[in-house]
Order: structure tokens, then sequence, then C-alpha cells
């Protein structure tokens, strides 16, 4: 098992998410930022949305380089469930980092931030996405239909994963 660490995303990982997030093999991530300048906006919001509890962003550490981020959005209708969100730069693919990063990621949400439900979604192609859900104990729901805007901007439809606290 991959030995990983999490910390809270920095302004300094900009390039490096940015790097990750270029490739255009990441066919099914959302983020898709059009430059080094548009990531650094984005993470500079971190401190924001932790102090509303919206979202809870993180950096994957693998031997001390960053590899990834892994991080929860809360539900902010229903504060009490979690959505988890992961990318990983392709070189790390299929090396249990991910699925260990999950994991890290949702003791936080389960014991530090009172949820009891997290979900996991991933368009239906994404196998890769779908294998983590499953290495992580989380139980299969259904299909969203056109539930989550792709890169193209057009609705995708959605496997939905979910663990709940008493798992």
């Amino acid at each position: 098992m991959a030995r990983i660490k999490l910390r809270y995303q920095q302004i300094s990982d900009a390039q490096r998410f940015f790097e990750i997030l270029s490739n255009p093999n990441f066919v099914f991530i959302t983020a898709n930022p059009k430059s080094v300048e548009e990531e650094v906006e984005w993470l500079s919001q971190n401190p924001k949305r932790r102090q509303n509890n919206t979202d809870w962003n993180y950096a994957i550490l693998y031997n001390q380089l960053v590899v990834g981020s892994v991080g929860i959005k809360i539900d902010c209708h229903r504060p009490y469930t979690g959505e988890i969100g992961y990318f990983i730069d392709e070189a790390y693919w299929n090396k249990g980092i991910t699925t260990e990063a999950v994991k890290l990621a949702e003791k936080i949400g389960f014991s530090k931030r009172g949820l009891k439900r997290i979900e996991i979604r991933m368009e239906p192609e994404n196998i890769a996405s779908e294998r983590v859900a499953v290495k992580c104990g989380y139980q299969k729901e259904g299909l969203l239909k056109k539930a989550v805007p792709g890169r193209d901007g057009q609705l995708k439809d959605v496997l939905l994963y979910a663990k709940t606290v008493n798992h």
C-alpha cells in the first residue's frame, strides 16, 4: 500500500496542479484551469471555503512530492453529507495512492467534519474511479442522469456510490 500524506492545498501547488490537470488523458476531470494564474485564484479561495465549511481540499503527497489532490465538498443543504473528489498525476495511476487518499479524506470527513454520509460520483466509463470507490467500501446506489457538467459543458450521467457512518 502506498504511504501518503494529506495537507491543505497551498498557493504554491498551483503550477503542479495545473500541470496535472492539463493532461489530455484526464477526460473525466471537470476541473480544467486555463492557466496557472487561474489555478492560483482558485486555490486562494480555499481558506474561505474551509471557514464556510463548503470544501476541504488537500494535496496528496507521495514521498514529499505533490502527486494529486483529494477534497470533500459539503452539501450546503445537507451539511451531514459530503462528496469526495480526487485527481492524481498519470505517472502515479494504479499504485494504490488514490485509494489511500480517499480513505484518509473519508476519515477526516466522518471524524472531524461530522459527516454521516459520503458520496463518490463518476462517469460510468471511469472504471478506475469506480475501482477506487469499491476498494474503499462504497456501495453503488445508482445512475444519476445528466447530473454533472463535463469538461465540454454538457451534462453527464454519473454513477453514485456512497458510504454512511454506520459502515
